[in-house]
């Protein structure tokens, strides 16, 4: 007997996205801390060490599951819904920021996903959520953002979420994709990962893309995201302007002359 929750799901919206899970009496659905948008009254929340996948096995599992996350960057803790109530329950998660949330029956692709870290929202309770290390040494020293990724294991449903426009792909055997290493939302295990150098002085030096690509070489399907966090967030800290003490923006010419004038600039 499967030990994964069989829930229902719909996803609603366009451009900030969010997933509602039905659960069945019993049922329940593991999220990341936080992530949550509204749930029925009946549903009862639980914070957890780890997943509370059976692959845990006891306490010892739940350290080393929590461990494990930490490593990715993410919360010691989950949180469990549960559907304590005779009818059936629904909850909803939240994007994050502009994007697609993609739902991937863990089944239907091998049992695994290799998924980046910051892109898991939720998953039907029984989904193991661990981290992959990508074994190359290229990918540990230049790799960036995909040296550390999530595991997802299992045969129910997983939701992650990809920022701006989604792009799937299947790739053949020995074909081979180049790509941002921020712009993998998630692969199939049988996918092969690797760190090539982009080869041209100028284009590395000049180009605004980096030193290395990350090469995604079939068979398998991966998942592309057009805006990954990292790149948003960059981009606006650049665009906040500085604010000095006396609430101007410090790089500009008028505050510069402006604190010249009312003696600021000592």
């Amino acid at each position: 007997m499967s030990a994964m929750h069989e829930i229902d799901y719909k996803i609603f919206g366009d451009d900030m996205q969010y997933v509602e899970v039905e659960l069945d009496p019993d049922e329940a659905t593991v999220a990341e801390a936080g992530g949550m948008m509204y749930m029925d009254d009946g549903i009862e929340m639980e914070t957890i060490f780890g997943d509370g996948s059976p692959q845990q096995g006891g306490l010892l599992g739940a350290l080393m599951s929590a461990g494990k996350r930490v490593l990715t960057g993410e919360s010691l803790f989950m949180t469990v819904f549960l559907n304590r109530t005779g009818q059936k329950k629904k909850v909803a998660f939240g994007a994050p920021y502009p994007g697609k949330i993609i739902a991937i029956h863990l089944a239907e692709i091998g049992g695994q996903l290799i998924a980046q870290k910051d892109s898991f929202l939720a998953a039907a309770k029984g989904v193991a959520i661990g981290i992959a290390f990508q074994r190359r040494l290229g990918v540990g020293l230049f790799g960036g953002e995909g040296f550390i990724m999530q595991l997802l294991q299992g045969d129910g449903w997983a939701f992650v979420h990809a920022g701006g426009t989604l792009h799937e792909r299947t790739l053949a055997a020995g074909e081979v994709i180049r790509v941002d290493t921020g712009c993998i939302v998630g692969f199939q295990p049988s996918v092969n990962y690797d760190i090539q150098y982009v080869g041209k002085i100028k284009s590395a030096l000049f180009g605004g893309e980096g030193l290395f690509f990350a090469t995604l070489r079939g068979p398998g399907r991966v998942w592309l995201q057009s805006l990954p966090l990292s790149r948003l967030a960059n981009r606006i800290i650049a665009a906040v302007p500085r604010v000095g003490r006396g609430g101007r923006e410090e790089g500009s010419i008028l505050g510069g002359l402006g604190g010249l004038l009312d003696g600021d600039n000592n």
